[in-house]
């Protein structure tokens, strides 16, 4: 008689818990649009939410700290003028923050340290150039100030956000409504999935389509899509008969899927967040009250699920803390802010350890707040790789935060054509005054530097 061997993982064990309740941000009236975007959006320093706002849209940001009843009369984000879709904090600096709407648009908005003190209408840039709502946004994970947008004109647009510039725009690939949009790891492909019942792998500056497949899913319900590690492609969609599914792809070879599993018959859709530093995938569902995680491996049958946190509530959008915002003492290897009706709530997910020591297996070098590549080479060609930090003493940012200047001068009016545009000379004087003024600043600096050493 054989006996059943039980995988060994070190996730085996992951457990989920929610913060105590003076820990949850209270009374927030979380947008009822019945759009399939997280609604909420984290970093170290900040939570942001969706919110619900007469005559146009609005979303509320919070320091983290600021926990407990939240006063109806905070002030909030208010410049667009219809319901805010999706919401994005950039990686590269934690005050700055992307939003879309149904009024077309995409802004970028300067939080200040602290939170905000007075209705903030005014965004930094404003890009226009989609025809219908725009309901997906995703910084690159890697270049300056580029920005990914997807609207239900079904057109992508890759911004150069401190020119405010259009600088790709991708409008002949996708026939449908584009359903998710998201980068590989050093943002050198996109993947979408569509309502067209395609998977595409896209080359973000060609706009071309480097490898697709056809129903990853039966059902005609949404597909959801994330590069897993080693190039994979992990999706979520539904079976024929609307049952809830798992995939995971090898665009190499998309013939044939290397898993699929069936999961339940609810009806909301699968947010995948997916940590490449431990391999596990979290299975958010739009509706549901549990968070599902699985852990990816080479081994078959690749996807393996670990375990499920259950609440008695349910989520109506999830924000993901990045890595660098956890409590690395407490073996905290995930954290979510859970959208409900009132409140946003956070998830602690944790790695029962006995040692208070630095878990060097749990925190490899983890994606920084660095970029790699500036946004001009970026769109010339040039990829960057990640810019890693270790999280031995916790997160503790050496480097001011990559600061969001926008160039005045090169301040285009956004178009939804980028042509190639010739500099007059009024531009050109505007950046050799730019130029003699950063020079200054430099010399200035140089000089403060040699008085402390002197001292």
């Amino acid at each position: 008689m054989s006996r059943k061997v039980v995988r060994t993982s070190k996730f085996r064990h992951v457990f989920g818990q929610p913060v105590k309740a003076d820990q949850c941000y209270d009374d927030i009236r979380i947008s009822q649009m019945t759009w399939d975007s997280n609604f909420c959006s984290v970093n170290p320093k900040f939570v942001a939410m969706i919110v619900d706002a007469s005559g146009g849209g609005a979303f509320i940001v919070l320091p983290l700290s600021k926990t407990g009843r939240i006063d109806m009369s905070l002030p909030t984000v208010c410049g667009h003028t219809g319901p805010v879709l999706d919401i994005e904090f950039c990686p590269h600096n934690d005050n700055i923050i992307a939003s879309g709407s149904e009024d077309c648009s995409v802004m970028i908005w300067e939080i200040p340290d602290g939170g905000l003190t007075s209705p903030l209408s005014d965004p930094v840039v404003k890009l226009d150039g989609h025809s219908k709502r725009v309901g997906i946004l995703s910084w690159h994970p890697t270049a300056h100030n580029v920005l990914m947008s997807a609207g239900c004109d079904n057109v992508i647009i890759l911004w150069n956000v401190a020119r405010g510039e259009a600088v790709v725009r991708i409008d002949s690939v996708h026939t449908d409504m584009i359903y998710s949009a998201c980068w590989n790891r050093n943002g050198s492909q996109i993947l979408t999935s569509c309502k067209d019942k395609k998977l595409r792998v896209l080359d973000p500056r060609k706009g071309s389509v480097i490898c697709e497949k056809d129903k990853p899913h039966e059902g005609s319900r949404p597909v959801r899509a994330v590069f897993v590690s080693d190039g994979k492609i992990l999706t979520t969609g539904f079976s024929r008969m609307s049952e809830r599914q798992v995939a995971l792809w090898d665009p190499k070879n998309f013939g044939e899927p290397l898993t699929l599993q069936e999961l339940d018959t609810s009806s909301g859709v699968l947010l995948p967040f997916f940590d490449p530093d431990t391999g596990i995938v979290y299975l958010c569902g739009k509706g549901d009250s549990s968070i599902r995680y699985f852990e990816v491996t080479d081994e078959a049958p690749y996807v393996h699920y670990l375990s499920m946190y259950s609440s008695k509530e349910s989520q109506k959008g999830m924000g993901y803390m990045p890595k660098r915002g956890l409590e690395v003492n407490k073996c905290e290897i995930a954290r979510f802010y859970k959208l409900h009706e009132r409140k946003c709530e956070p998830v602690v997910m944790t790695v029962p350890r006995k040692s208070d020591l630095f878990q060097e297996d749990l925190y490899p070098d983890t994606i920084g707040p660095e970029p790699s590549v500036e946004a001009d080479d970026w769109f010339s060609g040039k990829n960057g790789e990640p810019i890693l930090i270790s999280l031995k003493d916790g997160f503790v940012a050496t480097t001011k935060n990559k600061e969001f200047k926008v160039i005045k001068s090169l301040m285009a009016t956004t178009s939804s054509s980028s042509s190639n545009r010739q500099c007059d000379s009024a531009e050109v004087q505007a950046l050799q005054n730019e130029l003699r003024e950063l020079r200054e600043m430099i010399e200035q600096l140089t000089q403060r530097v040699s008085e402390l050493e002197s001292k």
